[in-house]
């Protein structure tokens, strides 16, 4: 058997309302631009050696119908004036032989911000605890990305995509935020 291991990763996140539940998710979808593929949902393991690129170009590399792999947040209300949120954090270490950590979160009342900040700090947190290693401050440096330090010489890169969106009175609400693998 052939091993799949991803060597492009992208961002993408939608919103979507409507008076089914169901139709909501699948126009969350579309506004992601991931309604046309078989998705399944994996754990949360970013690979070695694997870059990330934008929406456009990976979508380039997709077909209509194809299985893709991804990891995915979805939250849904029907409350009106609810805030919802959907995100996907990543901790990638700068070393590209190392295999990183993606995770996704669900909340209600917090803001786009709040909810990929705290993201990335859960990736990061459990690459750490997953590699037996202490997790300690956070820097961004001038003009740059978010960056971690495990114990104390491995380097990490945060990065995040969140959705959120507020209920409609007689509507379903639903935001999606994923990470799109691709083999």
């Amino acid at each position: 058997m052939t091993a799949i291991l991803p060597g492009k990763v992208f961002l993408t996140r939608g919103m979507g309302r409507h008076a089914e539940k169901l139709v909501s998710f699948e126009i969350a979808l579309r506004d992601a631009g991931i309604s046309s593929f078989n998705l399944v949902r994996v754990s949360s393991i970013f690979p070695p050696r694997c870059r990330i690129v934008s929406r456009e170009a990976g979508l380039k590399l997709l077909k209509p119908g194809q299985i893709v792999f991804l990891v995915m947040s979805e939250n849904a209300t029907d409350e009106p004036h609810r805030l919802i949120s959907s995100s996907i954090g990543m901790a990638v270490p700068e070393d590209p032989d190392l295999y990183g950590y993606l995770a996704e979160h669900e909340a209600f009342g917090v803001t786009e911000k709040e909810a990929g900040r705290h993201t990335e700090d859960l990736a990061a947190e459990m690459l750490a605890t997953k590699l037996g290693m202490t997790l300690s401050g956070r820097s961004t440096p001038r003009g740059g990305r978010p960056q971690r330090r495990l114990s104390p010489s491995l380097s990490l890169r945060t990065k995040s995509i969140s959705q959120t969106a507020k209920g409609s009175a007689g509507l379903w609400t639903t935001s999606v935020a994923a990470a799109v693998l691709i083999a």
